[in-house]
């Protein structure tokens, strides 16, 4: 059981609550609420969930644009490069 507190449970326990009154204290005086603390926290993380869907939205905004044009060129270069290949190796056949 010490191992895991780092010590005997009771000194851990007396030094986690000096240090939480001390912390308490410093925030009190920078007039800082435990629940309005609560609230920017979550805030943030919303924020920056909302800033990752937004950037990934922005990835494939981009992504279509580019694709309604690079797609169907590179079909069209496939298809002519096979359609022009196979042309090719029959033209070559006859001359052999």
């Amino acid at each position: 059981m010490e191992r895991f507190f780092g010590g005997k449970p009771a000194a851990v326990l007396f030094r986690l609550v000096v240090l939480s009154i001390v912390v308490g204290i410093v925030l009190a005086a920078l007039n800082l609420d435990a629940f309005a603390l609560i609230e920017s926290l979550k805030a943030l993380a919303r924020r920056i969930y909302e800033m990752g869907f937004d950037a990934i939205e922005w990835a494939f905004e981009y992504f279509f644009l580019g694709a309604v044009i690079v797609f169907p060129v590179w079909l069209i270069a496939r298809l002519l490069k096979t359609l022009g290949g196979s042309t090719r190796e029959r033209g070559s056949s006859r001359e052999g």
